[in-house]
């Protein structure tokens, strides 16, 4: 659809949120996730309309959030108390609701157990979620029981003061032991579904941050600890394609194809990557707290058998 103009310098969320009548948030969450293209190419919400600015929006089923089922799932709980729980989230469950997953997620299984008891900020499709971590990821995230701790914890995320510390088992070895990677980073260009290392001129391109380290390197893998800077979508595992050694499992950014990951595909269920170490200020103590959990069962299968190997 094209720009006329009334619409003419208005934000690209506002211009969203009217024309498919959903939250502010909600057309934010369609920006953010590539739904929303203008002439052709991605754009921040924060994008000013231009005269005869050609605007396309995929469409995506929006669930009103007494659609979105509670369920009696179980989730294995880190920390609880009434401003946020800690989740260890398992490989395999989809974070929120949404096309083809539209039950056994984790604002399902959180529904049941916080009843109503979750911050409304994100949007109906996402309440709590702060932050997200893919289907095939497992480990912690952090969810926010009310709209003050929302508000909080967002604010501590868009300043890098949340750190998260991600564990991974890479193909190859890397070059430096400890290092940087610094990229600019968008939607894939042909592959919406994915994400791309990209110049920083291109419109639509964020920086990403991400330090690594090696914890142990096996013949011909690497065991290695990531932490982020920032917080960019698929941000480890495209950096780690970036970087020539994809993590294995991840068919969709490289990995998948060695030996070792075809002897072993009954261990592998996606990326074997795993958000082991969560550190954050409380949102009403002001106390900063960290959380850990172990690695899933599967992950240490690989470790083990890797070991084997040498």
């Amino acid at each position: 659809m094209k720009i006329n103009d009334t619409d003419v310098k208005k934000r690209l969320d506002v211009y969203v949120s009217e024309v498919q009548e959903v939250t502010r948030s909600c057309a934010q969450g369609l920006i953010d996730d590539g739904y929303v293209l203008v002439n052709g190419k991605q754009e921040s919400k924060n994008y000013r309309l231009r005269q005869n600015d050609d605007i396309e929006i995929e469409k995506r089923e929006i669930k009103d959030l007494e659609e979105c089922t509670p369920e009696d799932i179980p989730l294995d709980i880190v920390y609880e108390d009434s401003d946020i729980i800690v989740i260890n989230k398992p490989s395999g469950m989809v974070v929120h609701p949404a096309p083809g997953n539209e039950s056994g997620t984790l604002v399902n299984a959180l529904l049941f157990h916080c009843k109503n008891g979750l911050s409304g900020i994100n949007g109906v499709i996402r309440p709590g979620i702060v932050h997200r971590i893919d289907k095939d990821t497992s480990g912690l995230l952090v969810v926010a029981k009310n709209d003050e701790s929302h508000v909080f914890l967002s604010s501590l995320l868009k300043d890098h003061n949340i750190k998260r510390e991600y564990h991974a088992i890479l193909t190859g070895h890397l070059r430096e032991h400890t290092g940087t990677v610094r990229t600019f980073m968008a939607r894939h260009p042909v592959d919406r579904k994915k994400m791309a290392v990209v110049s920083p001129d291109r419109q639509g391109a964020r920086e990403a941050i991400t330090h690594y380290s090696v914890i142990e390197e096996y013949r011909g893998y690497t065991y290695a600890k990531m932490e982020l800077e920032t917080g960019r979508t698929h941000q480890i595992r495209v950096h780690c394609a970036y970087l020539g050694h994809p993590i294995i499992g991840d068919e969709v950014y490289g990995g998948g194809k060695t030996q070792f990951e075809k002897a072993n595909k009954s261990l592998l269920c996606g990326q074997v990557l795993h958000a082991k170490r969560l550190t954050l200020i409380h949102p009403r103590t002001k106390q900063e707290m960290t959380f850990e959990c172990q690695l899933p069962k599967e992950f240490s299968a690989l470790l083990e058998r890797l070991k084997r190997l040498q």
